[in-house]
């Protein structure tokens, strides 16, 4: 090299920026779901200190060329596992100034048509700096021994901006990471960096893992001033959406909000910003119809629509049904008494009374806890229903008109578990109602139901955008029962909509206490129900039947666990048997380091298995793994649980950019650029599984969880085990499950309920009494401050005091102004 070089590792200027030139002789690793590279470069220019001839370099490329001359800014850092390396934050291309690297450039996809001969001639004819002489002046391959067409395709295109390229160069400049690049390059396209300038708060709506801090330092970059609208309003919608996703609520009021908007607005910028400007800024999102004021709460408007549309179509489906098609109980127990003689069932006195009333009622709630009997109830229905209508359950006899019994529920493994239970078919709700692959919250229409009973299990885990969907699509004709278990975690969306339903007393309902499963000498039943009540079994550390716990600290957790799915396995228990079930994904009992630590006990590591290495985990062939989002075009869904059991590579490459999955006997292959769609599912978050079922759940639980630590959550993974419980971890933070009894989220769907079907028991809405279990309702049309009597201006005592009205100066603007139909 021409640089002479200091001792190796020698200081240098730390203020000057450090760069690497050299020609790429090998590409090392390219990552097959970001645009992470490493390279071998040969250098012919740097500023580091480097002894040697050639460097690695690691970082976010495009579609580098061998041979190709490059420029690299970074730095040089010290990897614990591979040494020294230049750890490149931007690039860009240089003129290829090598016999070799000509050629190569010119023969490659940037220039169609032009091979690699065409190209051997450029050079014979003009040297190893044709390139640069061709864009000084192009004339000069009139003397060049070509076709005009090739000569017009090196023309056209040598001055042609790389879009890719260009894209990552101006990405990189941002400080994204591979994958975050990856991301944003799949959702906009070459439209990127031009939708970033235009407004790069989109990002944070778009793209996962970039946070509003990141957003707003770049749009300060880009010159945006602190107290500008734009920055401001983006502020106050990002406060919003995130204080209802984080505690799940439908709306927030002023105090939080103020804070929260306050202090991601202030943290990229020492600007303070004034209260008026927060509440000109509120006042014009609400004229902008994204949010509504309602007295003190303020909703998303999506939210708020969605609220008021699950009473709307609810009282709907109520009011819409004659009261002289209603089946007298006589007949309906006539019926009742001859499917308990053919499935050999005797129902008691509250069951009869359960299914009686969901026959009755044009809208019908049946909850209650493990062993108690729902899904016996549900067969109940299901068979006395179709009698009493004369319905046959064979399906083939339905083949040119819908089957007039649906069954559905939020995830495909509750589904399949209706389908065991019942010998019917059941569909997620996702599926039943055509979204294709959109969210929930979508606003578009979807497809109507239909059919003359629709039951819906799993409940607890239904969202507002979910039900909202779900009731829009139920025909006036159509009779509803709405199951589940009201102690369960609450939806992972916004909301708490069967907890809401049985609140508001608007719809019949019966809890089921009885339980029935008793006899089966299930002590994890009893246990769910004792934690129900407030405490742990008193047998709690003895070891019975059908569940242990084993005491042990946070480090030792990946230990015992590793040994527990050791027995478990040298005892028959197939991989889809056992589940590990933990609260949070980080630390040292997480979800990520379990899901290693077990995998390796399923996986034969010496194995000459295919794998591929996906955000830090490896997967091979035989890997348990969890579908992270709905696509209902293959039958696949957030929840559903599969097995990898194929890899497949290009000719002539090792690294495999197909995977394809078993999803219970539904094969789907991904390519590399889903591969973010599934994760490693040895060990899942206890959300994650609900509304499944497992043989063995082995649950750890300790101190490192506290802030988890809630009763629906153990209650929750508890009676996700059918057969086997292994509990471990430390008694103090299962106890401390017990006693923290979650705070129920800020909703409104009482108050809708309550105002829109007006009935609770026998009694008007008018009548409901004051101390009763429900949110009280306020008056919609008092929206403005002369309305409400708060402050028309903002003040810091104002937000002190947390008086102030989200309407201000909108005192003739109702919210109804914004509803969307």
């Amino acid at each position: 090299m021409d640089q002479a070089m200091d001792l190796f590792g020698s200081q240098q200027n730390n203020n000057e920026p450090q760069y690497v030139d050299g020609r790429l002789k090998a590409i090392f690793f390219s990552s097959n779901d970001s645009f992470y590279k490493v390279v071998l470069v040969e250098i012919t220019d740097t500023n580091i200190n480097w002894p040697e001839d050639e460097i690695v370099v690691t970082g976010s490329f495009g579609d580098l060329v061998e041979e190709n001359s490059y420029h690299f800014m970074g730095k040089l850092v010290d990897h614990p596992r591979y040494g020294k390396q230049f750890q490149a934050t931007n690039y860009s291309s240089l003129i290829a100034t090598t016999q070799e690297g000509v050629i190569k450039y010119l023969s490659g996809d940037r220039f169609p048509g032009v091979g690699k001969k065409t190209a051997e001639r450029v050079v014979d004819a003009l040297g190893d700096d044709a390139i640069e002489k061709i864009t000084a002046d192009s004339r000069v391959l009139e003397d060049v021994p070509i076709s005009p067409k090739s000569r017009s395709a090196i023309i056209d295109n040598l001055d042609s901006d790389d879009g890719l390229e260009k894209v990552i160069v101006g990405l990189n400049s941002y400080g994204f990471s591979s994958a975050i690049a990856s991301s944003i390059y799949q959702k906009y396209h070459e439209d990127a960096l031009t939708i970033i300038a235009n407004n790069p708060y989109q990002l944070v709506e778009d793209i996962d893992g970039i946070s509003f801090k990141r957003a707003d330092a770049i749009a300060l970059k880009l010159g945006l001033v602190p107290d500008s609208d734009e920055r401001i309003r983006a502020g106050l919608m990002y406060a919003i959406n995130e204080l209802c996703l984080k505690n799940g609520d439908t709306y927030t009021t002023t105090q939080p909000l103020i804070e929260m908007a306050s202090s991601v607005l202030e943290d990229n910028s020492e600007q303070q910003i004034s209260g008026k400007k927060l509440a000109a800024s509120l006042v014009a999102l609400a004229k902008e119809g994204k949010v509504i004021g309602e007295e003190n709460r303020i909703y998303l408007t999506r939210l708020y629509n969605a609220e008021v549309q699950i009473a709307d179509h609810l009282n709907r489906v109520i009011k819409n049904k004659d009261d002289e098609d209603q089946l007298k109980e006589d007949a309906i127990k006539k019926q009742l008494r001859v499917v308990e003689k053919k499935f050999d069932i005797n129902y008691d006195d509250s069951q009869v009374a359960a299914i009686i009333q969901a026959i009755q009622s044009p809208v019908f709630i049946l909850t209650g806890g493990p062993g108690t009997g729902k899904t016996t109830i549900i067969n109940g229905i299901v068979n006395t229903y179709a009698r009493l209508h004369e319905y046959s359950l064979d399906i083939n006899a339905y083949k040119d008109k819908p089957f007039p019994i649906v069954l559905a529920a939020p995830t495909g493994r509750a589904a399949k578990h209706m389908t065991e239970s019942t010998g019917l078919p059941a569909s997620t709700i996702h599926r039943l109602l055509g979204l294709n692959g959109r969210e929930s919250n979508d606003v578009t229409g979807t497809k109507d139901i239909e059919g003359s009973l629709l039951i819906i299990d799993e409940m607890s885990m239904v969202d507002t955008y979910l039900f909202r969907s779900l009731v829009r699509a139920i025909p006036n004709h159509m009779q509803v029962v709405l199951v589940g278990d009201q102690d369960q975690l609450p939806s992972v969306g916004p909301g708490q909509v069967f907890h809401d339903l049985l609140v508001s007393k608007q719809i019949p309902a019966m809890q089921l206490d009885t339980i029935y499963r008793q006899e089966s000498g299930s002590s994890i039943i009893q246990l769910a129900h004792d934690i129900h009540s407030g405490h742990l079994s008193a047998n709690f550390t003895d070891n019975q039947s059908d569940r242990s716990f084993i005491p042990c600290n946070e480090n030792q957790i990946g230990s015992v666990i590793e040994q527990v799915t050791n027995r478990a396995r040298q005892k028959g228990f197939g991989l889809m048997d056992v589940q590990v079930l933990a609260p949070m994904y980080r630390g040292r009992a997480g979800i990520d380091r379990i899901n290693d630590i077990v995998q390796n006990v399923w996986q034969d590591q010496k194995s000459s298995k295919k794998s591929v290495t996906i955000r830090d985990h490896t997967y091979q062939i035989g890997d348990k793994v969890l579908q992270l989002v709905n696509n209902p075009e293959r039958n696949v869904f957030n929840g559903d649980l599969g097995i990898i059991v194929g890899m497949e590579a290009p000719k002539g490459q090792k690294a495999p950019n197909k995977i394809t999955i078993d999803f219970d006997e539904t094969e789907v292959t991904y390519e590399n650029n889903e591969w973010t769609q599934f994760t490693l599912a040895y060990c899942t978050s206890i959300h994650k599984a609900q509304g499944s079922e497992f043989k063995m759940v082995i649950l750890p639980i300790v101190w490192q969880f506290s802030r988890m630590l809630q009763r629906n959550l153990l209650y929750t993974a508890v009676t996700r085990a059918s057969d086997f419980l292994i509990m471990l971890g430390e008694k103090e933070a299962f106890e401390q499950c017990v006693k923290s009894v979650s705070v129920n989220r800020q909703t409104s769907l009482v108050k809708r309920l309550v105002d829109t079907i007006g009935v609770v028991g026998d009694k008007p809405s008018d009548s409901v009494d004051p101390d009763d279990d429900l949110v009280q309702a306020d008056d919609p049309s008092s929206t403005g401050s002369q309305a409400t009597g708060l402050p028309d201006h903002l003040t810091t005592d104002v937000i002190n005091q947390n008086v102030i009205d989200p309407m201000i100066g909108m005192a003739d603007v109702s919210p109804k102004d914004f509803m969307k139909s």
